[in-house]
């Protein structure tokens, strides 16, 4: 477990797979998810994403947790592990209800500080839509920077937006926690 001022990163728990059900099918925060059509996961899919968190090798899933009253509010992990190269993709969703509110911010932090004080690794990087500038502010605060954009990537609402891919390195993170 990993604990910040508000938020706490812990292992999912059977209970919150409702919940989680419930904030990634809202169209609003599934359209800044997925790159394909948002369509509807049903909660039979969600139980056997839950069911099969322990079997994946490279993969780190936390529950985000508020500290004050122990709601769930959203996820986050670790997707993809290079280790020879020491880097990993992230991701983080949070349920709309806790949006703006600097959850996601600290538990990204608590996120990096696992990754690169636990793990060991070099480089952290993550993908994230254009359009979605909330998103792109809270990675910026974790100090994140831009490494690349693939330009038009995605289609929503009628229009294409580009992929922006985000990195931050150790130094640049242990920096960060200093200041």
């Amino acid at each position: 477990m990993l604990e910040g001022k508000s938020v706490r990163l812990r292992a999912y728990r059977k209970e919150d797979v409702e919940l989680a059900w419930k904030y990634i099918n809202d169209p609003e925060v599934k359209s800044y998810l997925v790159p394909g059509i948002p369509f509807p996961m049903t909660l039979e899919e969600e139980y056997k994403w839950y069911e099969n968190l322990s079997s994946s090798k490279d993969t780190y899933n936390f529950a985000i947790e508020r500290i004050e009253d122990g709601q769930y509010i959203g996820g986050c992990g670790i997707n993809e592990v290079n280790w020879k190269n020491s880097y990993a993709y992230v991701g983080i969703f949070l349920g709309k209800p806790y949006w703006s509110k600097g959850y996601g911010t600290e538990a990204m932090k608590l996120l990096l500080r696992f990754i690169f004080e636990e793990m060991n690794l070099n480089k952290v990087l993550l993908n994230v839509y254009s359009f979605n500038e909330r998103a792109i502010r809270s990675y910026e605060k974790c100090g994140f920077v831009v490494e690349g954009r693939l330009r038009e990537q995605i289609f929503r609402k009628g229009k294409y937006y580009d992929e922006i891919i985000m990195g931050i390195l150790r130094r640049e993170f242990l920096r960060t926690i200093s200041d």
